[in-house]
């Protein structure tokens, strides 16, 4: 199968869509990337990037085209511009970069924004080829949600852009089943609209990589680690909260390895509240070395701010934590919070509360390692069955596959010659 990606985000940039294009130019389909370049989640572009733009041209044989846009850099208006850059940028330079390219399906990936989606239209009706558009976020509801759009008027203008962008694609896929009911609101065939979840990718299966040595040793200690988007979202405050809480206990630590537009503010904060030998600021690190940092850990934790959008969401680091079988202690509520606890995989707090959070990391500190390693492998054995990745991949193309055929398929029923 021929399939042109179009996402805002992928390689050097850790999402898994790079997973998803190693996985298919490995089972030996054609595939090429429209995208732009990479500066998530610190803002800036890449400086790797930046000395070698050329080494960047394809990612395990598939060739990745990049077209201009403004970096995200901080502050709201400027995500705004970056998001309204790279979806004009698309639309203007992408079909002259993809001239020759004759795809069978087109496939989204929308971690945010949904903005992603208008090139996609627009190359779908130009090579005559369906559009799959997969949702890892919901819009409008997020930009509320994190306060970036909080005008009324501007959420329906967003809202009319979404039932733009999803009626015009043959199937709409979403992260989580509680998102199904919004997404379906926004097309006018709620038949097109399909649960499709994240999966682990396959590095959180080694069970015996090399500990990470950015990681202070320090003997005895509780090390509950973060990793991931420093971001609005996952609800920094509530954690420093907790972290503040904590900060009597000298066998607890906080180890945050990942960056994002909260990461200065988070810095300034741990520095303010005299938490720098409680709460370790390690980086941003490529997912291949993420294993390292997990075998160190004796909890995992996963946060998402207290809104009902939030509660529809599994973060994608769910389905990491669990293969990775170390336990999970999740401040979240909703869909993401039920299957950590449905896997018997850790334990959970209500979402924004940083006390409950501290009491959390309290009773999972104190019970007995075989205990914690119990859970750790109750987590692993849920992703296996519920998210492996092998499964997924598989019935993406299946999904891909089945929106060629809905392509060809004309008003009467028949499918064309």
């Amino acid at each position: 199968m021929n399939i042109l990606v179009v996402s805002q985000y992928f390689w050097p940039e850790n999402f898994r869509i790079n997973d998803l294009v190693r996985e298919w130019t490995a089972q030996g389909h054609e595939v090429t990337v429209l995208t732009g370049r990479p500066n998530y989640p610190g803002g800036q572009v890449f400086a790797e990037y930046l000395r070698d733009p050329a080494s960047f041209e394809r990612f395990e044989g598939a060739p990745v085209h990049r077209v201009p846009m403004l970096a995200r850099a901080s502050g709201s208006l400027r995500l705004m511009l970056n998001y309204a850059s790279f979806a004009l940028s698309a639309c203007v330079v992408g079909p002259w970069k993809l001239r020759g390219s004759r795809p069978d399906v087109i496939f989204v990936f929308e971690p945010s924004p949904v903005t992603v989606g208008l090139p996609a239209v627009l190359l779908g009706r130009l090579k005559r080829c369906p559009v799959v558009f997969w949702a890892l976020d919901l819009w409008p509801e997020t930009l509320a949600a994190v306060g970036v759009v909080r005008n009324p008027r501007a959420l329906a203008a967003v809202g009319l852009l979404v039932r733009f962008i999803y009626n015009r694609c043959t199937l709409v896929l979403g992260q989580s089943r509680s998102f199904l009911p919004s997404m379906a609101r926004y097309c006018d065939d709620a038949a097109k609209v399909r649960y499709f979840p994240s999966w682990a990718e396959d590095v959180f299966q080694d069970r015996s990589p090399v500990p990470a040595s950015e990681i202070p040793p320090a003997p005895g200690s509780f090390d509950v680690l973060f990793a991931g988007n420093v971001g609005d979202a996952q609800d920094f405050p509530a954690i420093l909260d907790a972290a503040e809480r904590l900060k009597h206990r000298d066998d607890i630590r906080w180890l945050i390895v990942g960056d994002g537009r909260r990461s200065a503010w988070v810095e300034a904060q741990v520095k303010e509240r005299g938490l720098g030998e409680r709460v370790l600021l390690l980086g941003r690190f490529p997912v291949e070395r993420m294993p390292s940092f997990y075998v160190q850990a004796d909890a995992l934790l996963v946060s998402l701010k207290k809104d009902p959008t939030f509660s529809m969401t599994i973060p994608g680091k769910v389905q990491s934590y669990l293969l990775a079988g170390r336990p999970i202690v999740g401040m979240l509520d909703g869909e993401g919070a039920d299957v950590i606890q449905r896997a018997q995989a850790g334990m959970v707090c209500p979402a924004g509360d940083g006390a409950a959070l501290a009491a959390t990391v309290e009773r999972l500190a104190a019970l007995p390692a075989e205990t914690r390693d119990h859970m750790g492998a109750h987590g692993q054995a849920y992703a296996r069955a519920e998210f492996d990745r092998s499964t997924q991949v598989n019935r993406l193309l299946s999904l891909l596959e089945e929106a060629r055929q809905l392509h060809r398929q004309p008003a009467d029923g028949k499918v064309n010659a």
